[in-house]
């Protein structure tokens, strides 16, 4: 009887521990090592305590694209375990999802505990052994098993090793890893918000625009969505979206660097112009500060009317050709300097990791190292909120819990 060994107990690697059991079905050993003394403890904490467990985009090709690394990778993978087949896994065991307006989908308890019973219920039902604070000191290749020993000297054989460490993997694992000949792609962070040191933008906290479009100075980098103002600065999907896909580009810059806001992603900056031009003419008497244009928020207007070096008691048929331009920039090419990034509430991500290219994403077995296998944010595979990350988890999970028995 063969012996599994996985090496993680977040989602991913108790994922792929209960589906290798399952799939055995009596005829493996599927031992689940964890450094501390709780498992799935990400997914306790996600989506606010809710667990967002993954998203309702069923076409593959649309759902790649919110993979800013992983998406060609990821096609055949979720042509093989997509979200309606988690979906479908979740609610075969009792746990029925529900979809939110913005596509996320979560379980109908609104409980990340329900998804945490769900699994551990799996892992008793198909005799998973669990051994929790199982820090490991060295892993040793020899006849193409494994010998993992832990910080007191206790030791494990495996015929299969899966790696499920995540994205803050360091220490033993990773050097292991390139004495293996592996590449680790650096690991950085990804899906975080701008700290923006700008009283006038600060006091705004709280304050959410539905639809902007942003951009990074100097790069190809741009997105649109709602963003929310806060006490450090700005958040919401567009700046989520957008520091996940600018995330290394960001990084070099040491998080120093200049965006672009358009207000107005809407309209056309022509229209715009033309609609400052007819206020003038038409409503000119009215004052520039009560008086706001495409119904923003109040104090969204005052605070482009202090970047504008507009009075807010000036009638608009007062305003100067200066102040029409420095209106029309700041509504549609907001330009503002972020000085930092803050990690998106307890959701912390990561880019980098093990190199795709020495990866088999049809078994995710290791392409240098025979019988050891990858799972989840350990390899260089990262997505924007929504419930992709998890996705990524439980696919590569399924595949290589299929892979393992076989």
């Amino acid at each position: 009887m063969q012996t599994i060994v996985v090496i993680g107990g977040g989602a991913a690697g108790m994922f792929a521990a209960v589906n290798a059991a399952r799939l055995a079905n009596g005829d493996a050993n599927v031992i689940v090592l964890e450094k501390s003394n709780q498992l799935l403890s990400k997914v306790k904490v996600s989506g606010g305590g809710r667990c967002n467990v993954t998203h309702h985009c069923f076409e593959v090709n649309e759902l790649v694209k919110n993979y800013p690394r992983g998406f060609k990778e990821l096609k055949g993978p979720f042509h093989f375990f997509n979200p309606q087949n988690t979906m479908d896994w979740f609610e075969e065991r009792g746990v029925k999802l529900k979809t939110e307006a913005d596509g996320r989908m979560f379980p109908a308890t609104d409980s990340s505990q329900t998804i945490i019973d769900c699994l551990m219920k799996e892992a008793n039902k198909f005799k998973v052994q669990i051994r929790a604070n199982f820090l490991v000191n060295s892993i040793q290749q020899s006849d193409e098993k494994f010998e993992i020993e832990n910080q007191n000297g206790g030791k494990i054989i495996a015929d299969k090793l899966l790696i499920a460490t995540g994205g803050n993997s360091q220490g033993i694992i990773f050097e292991q890893l390139k004495k293996w000949n592996h590449t680790i792609q650096p690991l950085t962070p990804s899906l975080f918000t701008f700290q923006i040191k700008d009283t006038e933008i600060t006091d705004l906290s709280g304050l959410s625009i539905p639809n902007v479009s942003i951009s990074i100075f100097n790069s190809k980098h741009s997105n649109s969505g709602p963003m929310l103002f806060t006490h450090w600065g700005i958040s919401g999907p567009a700046v989520l979206k957008l520091s996940a896909f600018a995330a290394i580009d960001l990084f070099k810059a040491n998080y120093n660097f200049s965006i672009r806001i358009n207000l107005l992603p809407e309209y056309s900056a022509e229209k715009v112009k033309e609609k400052i031009q007819d206020t003038v003419q038409y409503e000119g008497r009215k004052k520039v500060g009560t008086h706001s244009m495409f119904e923003l928020p109040k104090r969204c207007w005052l605070m482009l009317m202090q970047k504008a070096k507009i009075e807010e008691e000036k009638n608009w048929a007062d305003l100067n050709k200066q102040q029409k331009e420095n209106l029309l920039k700041c509504l549609t090419a907001l330009e503002l300097q972020v000085s930092g990034k803050s990690t998106f509430k307890e959701e912390f991500v990561t880019c980098g990791g093990i190199t795709l290219s020495e990866i088999n994403f049809k078994t995710m077995e290791s392409k240098l190292v025979k019988n050891l296998f990858f799972a989840g944010e350990v390899i260089d595979v990262d997505a924007i909120t929504g419930g992709f990350n998890f996705q990524n988890a439980w696919t590569t999970a399924m595949i290589a819990a299929h892979a393992m028995i076989k």
